[in-house]
């Protein structure tokens, strides 16, 4: 299958977290494969140190660490906006080196016009006053995406589609609804009082490109989801938003399952090699 790149001004990924088993490795990388952005926002909780386990980075999760750095080696402007589950890179806030650079914000000026990227838990009153209750959160949050995973692998044994729980919990949770609802209202009116014509965050997993308004004017808000259960991107071409969504992009689809297929077979040659190896006795360097 012929790789063709599309050509990108500006994509903004984040919630990727890596490290956990939610992480959708794979399929962002079929992704980051076939595009060749100018700027590259990697817009917090990239790699998942909260939640880190030495015991659990797989060779997937790495090839995504590689990717960016091969798209920086070409050219690609990466910006690494920190987050709450990447916080510890926080102390390194204005490290560059080279195309890439560590901030906690960013303000780019787009054919005219102002954005305001940030990450978005500075306005998570649980980050801010309860670490430990956020933390547990997030252990039980991975919990539902492994309970999720094994769900959706009985539910295609017998042919039905993939559901995902915790999509469904955070759309029927009143709560929920109205914390979205007030996270989106608070990042606008913010962005409003100080002339940014787009607001770029993540951090609460729910993809979206809308316009608000209010009494002081009106500016973009746009989140970029994540890479656990929406698997979206923002794009930025020809004075444009638009919202990436993974699912349907046949092109990358097909790319992921091709990797998944040709992975899946050098386990098996890794595991036949290994079982002739004990069949004649013999250790392995």
């Amino acid at each position: 299958m012929k790789n063709i790149k599309r050509k990108v001004e500006l994509v903004v990924i984040s919630d990727v977290h890596l490290g956990t088993y939610g992480s959708k490795a794979k399929d962002l990388l079929a992704y980051l494969k076939t595009i060749q952005p100018k700027t590259l926002i990697l817009n917090g909780d990239i790699i998942d140190i909260w939640q880190f386990n030495k015991r659990y980075f797989p060779k997937s999760h790495m090839n995504v660490v590689k990717q960016i750095t091969t798209l920086l080696s070409k050219g690609t402007q990466i910006y690494y906006v920190t987050g709450n589950h990447d916080e510890m890179l926080r102390k390194f806030k204005g490290f560059k080196l080279g195309n890439f650079k560590i901030v906690n914000k960013l303000s780019l000026h787009l054919d005219g016009k102002k954005a305001w990227i940030f990450h978005g838990d500075v306005f998570d009153v649980t980050m801010k006053h309860s670490k430990w209750l956020a933390k547990l959160g997030g252990k039980g949050y991975d919990l539902l995406i492994v309970i999720n995973t094994f769900f959706n692998w009985i539910s295609s044994l017998f042919g039905y589609g993939k559901l995902s729980l915790s999509k469904k919990i955070k759309n029927s949770v009143k709560s929920a609804v109205k914390f979205i609802n007030n996270f989106e209202k608070i990042a606008s009116d913010i962005a409003i009082d100080n002339n940014y014509d787009y607001v770029i965050c993540g951090h609460i997993h729910q993809p979206e490109i809308k316009e608000i308004t209010n009494s002081k004017g009106r500016t973009t808000y746009l989140n970029s989801g994540d890479w656990i259960e929406n698997l979206t991107a923002l794009e930025y071409n020809n004075k444009e938003w638009s919202l990436y969504e993974f699912n349907k992009d046949e092109f990358a689809k097909k790319l992921s399952k091709k990797r998944k297929k040709k992975e899946k077979k050098v386990k098996e040659n890794e595991q036949l090699f290994n079982e002739l190896l004990k069949e004649f006795n013999i250790n392995k360097f």
